[in-house]
């Protein structure tokens, strides 16, 4: 990033309305890649999540003057398996239209790295839609791995696929 480039620092607590809205704004984007989660009706809950995210110190968010202009969020993983590795978990991450492709992502996404491993992590695991080719692209140009699949199947037209009911009858 250049000199007059957004700033990456941590969120404050005044941050999380612009924060929220930028997250609506995430999720609005996301569902024209598949993605099943509502934006307006998971605001409240959003800003929720975002506020403990603030609270563990696992929210930055990158400036251009007063303007909120991206965020991220990550954490470590906590969960009662004993695992190989210490993982960082990246959440989300948003760049508003007007400032991509300037480097804030990357700045925020570096950012996040640092701090997670500064905290003990080995690895960042993230997920991304598959029909998002720009957000895998992202990913991909900065040396992240495909490292899991998730796969989905509609329940609503079974009879029309279900080949096991099918050789059944």
């Amino acid at each position: 990033m250049t000199p007059d480039s957004p700033v990456v620092e941590p969120a404050t607590q005044g941050d999380l309305p612009a924060i929220t809205e930028l997250w609506v704004r995430l999720a609005r984007d996301q569902r024209d890649h598949g993605s099943f989660v509502r934006d307006e009706e998971n605001r409240e809950t959003m800003r929720e999540t975002l506020a403990g995210h603030l609270h563990t110190d696992g929210l930055l968010v990158a400036r251009d003057g007063e303007s909120i202009v991206g965020f991220v969020t990550y954490s470590l993983e906590r969960g009662s398996l004993e695992l190989d590795a210490t993982r960082g978990l990246l959440s989300n991450i948003y760049v508003a239209a007007a400032y991509r492709d300037r480097g804030v992502g990357t700045a925020l996404l570096e950012a996040a790295e640092d701090a997670l491993a500064d905290r003990g992590a080995e690895v960042v695991i993230l997920e991304v839609l598959s029909d998002n080719e720009t957000a895998r692209r992202f990913y991909e140009d900065r040396a992240y791995e495909p490292y899991r699949v998730s796969m989905r199947r509609s329940l609503e037209d079974r009879s029309e696929n279900d080949t096991h009911s099918k050789e059944e009858r």
